[in-house]
């Protein structure tokens, strides 16, 4: 018997998710931070303030961490910018007795303020100084993660010493692989941790002037060919930047290491965010199971920009009811608009069927992980009514 003739009762039933209730998950006191992540161009930074914004307005006091350089949720908020601390939304949150804060990585002032926190007055202005730090702190690849985590901590530490906030929502960096979040800590510590950045520092601990000298046969070919790629004044940069940091190199295991152990604990929750789309959903797939395989708190995904069409009429009928009537000699204008009403429905019952399609393929993949579907909005979000729209989907 054909799949076609198959009576309805015997046909293979389309997996469904469990349903994501994100409502309780930002009631619960328990919960202390959400972090939100995915692939670029998903919606995460949206999503992240649509729920501090819920949260927010449902009696907690949260603060809403962004990494997008973007002012989107600064202007969607009603702010005329942000940066590395903390500013109120005005309007958010007063009748509930919770409160919204808002603020964007500011990655360079981040790693200063680690430097500052672990090293001496002197020996900070030394590393503030050295040109290869300056480059390092601004725009070293991974940097940013490795940034938005230690703000993550910073923030937590916060919220367990004066209270100011019962809730953080993290909103991850915008990187071309979801993982990088996740590996950003352990990848800086051992680039600072490496054997090249060893042998750069070996320079410095035998003083300035055996730069060009031969340590060894080995170490100095290595210079020659160092010198030759970065020249001597880069060279000698690294060097006593390395030379400055290594009383912090432990430090910077031990921050990677409580920081990774935070992100594993129950009051933290991960909400994976995807769109409908082969890339994103394969990236948010691969950040499920590694979530799983680290045994980190995983909530559940959120399904954004669903498409939705009417339903009594499917695609391929209204298909070829519009074919019928451009093919009728008798083109009525009342007939043109039928024709071009039915085209529109059987684009958008067709982009919804691919989308259902898409979640239902995710689904079989991850049977016990929740799904929040979000269905896509006509415009951008660009206010706080936007947002609201957006938070009253996610919560159900």
């Amino acid at each position: 018997m054909t799949a076609a003739k198959r009576p309805a009762a015997s046909r293979r039933k389309r997996p469904e998710a469990p349903d994501f209730d994100l409502g309780a998950l930002l009631a619960d006191p328990l919960i202390k931070v959400v972090v939100t992540c995915g692939s670029g161009g998903v919606g995460k930074t949206t999503t992240a303030a649509a729920l501090a914004l819920y949260a927010a307005e449902h009696g907690r006091r949260v603060v809403v961490l962004t990494i997008d350089p973007a002012r989107r949720l600064a202007q969607s908020l009603g702010l005329t910018e942000l940066d590395n601390t903390p500013r109120p939304v005005p309007g958010v949150g007063s009748e509930s007795g919770g409160a919204l804060l808002a603020m964007m990585l500011d990655m360079k002032r981040t790693f200063d303020d680690v430097v500052s926190a672990h090293t001496v007055a002197d020996k900070a202005e030394q590393i503030f100084a050295n040109p290869f730090y300056q480059s390092l702190s601004a725009s070293f690849a991974g940097t940013q993660e490795y940034m938005a985590m230690e703000k993550l901590s910073q923030l937590r530490a916060e919220l367990v010493e004066n209270g100011e906030w019962d809730l953080i929502v993290v909103d991850t960096p915008p990187s071309r692989s979801a993982l990088d979040f996740l590996d950003a800590p352990q990848r800086l510590s051992r680039f600072l941790d490496g054997r090249m950045i060893r042998l750069l520092t070996a320079p410095a601990r035998a003083g300035g002037k055996a730069y060009l000298k031969v340590v060894t046969a080995s170490f100095g070919v290595f210079t020659k060919v160092m010198t030759k790629i970065l020249g001597n004044d880069l060279l000698g940069n690294v060097s006593s930047f390395v030379a400055s940091l290594e009383t912090m190199f432990g430090g910077f295991r031990e921050r990677a290491e409580q920081t990774y152990e935070l992100l594993k604990a129950p009051d933290t929750a991960f909400v994976v965010v995807a769109s409908p789309e082969p890339d994103a959903l394969r990236e948010a797939s691969f950040f499920v199971e590694r979530l799983q395989q680290e045994q980190m708190p995983l909530a559940g995904v959120v399904l954004n920009r669903m498409r939705t069409a009417p339903s009594g009429l499917s695609a391929q009928r209204a298909a070829a009811a519009a074919e019928k009537l451009a093919e009728s000699p008798e083109r009525t204008p009342a007939a043109e608009l039928a024709r071009a009403a039915l085209a529109v429905h059987a684009e958008s019952a067709e982009a919804a069927r691919h989308d259902r399609s898409m979640t239902a393929r995710f689904a079989a993949a991850h049977p016990d992980v929740a799904q929040r579907a979000v269905p896509a909005l006509p415009g951008d979000v660009h206010d706080l009514v936007g947002l609201r729209t957006i938070a009253a989907a996610l919560a159900g």
